[in-house]
């Protein structure tokens, strides 16, 4: 997994931040084609759901959508600091990711660890 151990990661997600990063920032974005997007989509959105579970003890969960085909869409749902169970669905992480380039992996986990309430913002004081 980009140069970072199973074992490695198991004990602590954000070990890949580094090698994701460098990934991502030598990506040729420009150059991309749609499946190239594609991929790195379900990419970065597969790590931001497992760094979510593994560092705070997230889980996925299904929350009813009738904008979708299927009536329903996979989300991550954690508790956050506040005792308050909140949900993100990561595929929209991913996109406000995209929408702000060049993507930066620090950034991205903690838009979702904020959105989730699982960490403080400066203004909290903690």
């Amino acid at each position: 997994m980009l140069g970072v151990s199973p074992e490695v990661y198991t004990c602590d997600p954000m070990s890949l931040i580094p090698a994701l990063q460098n990934y991502v920032s030598r990506a040729p974005l420009g150059e991309f084609e749609q499946s190239d997007w594609i991929t790195l989509h379900s990419d970065l959105m597969s790590y931001v759901a497992d760094y979510l579970i593994q560092k705070h003890g997230a889980r996925w969960n299904i929350a009813q959508d009738s904008t979708t085909p299927r009536g329903y869409r996979y989300v991550i749902e954690a508790t956050g600091r506040d005792g308050q169970t909140r949900r993100i669905d990561p595929a929209d992480v991913v996109m406000k990711e995209f929408s702000s380039l060049p993507v930066d992996i620090t950034r991205m986990l903690a838009s979702a660890e904020l959105t989730l309430r699982l960490a403080s913002q400066a203004a909290d004081g903690e």
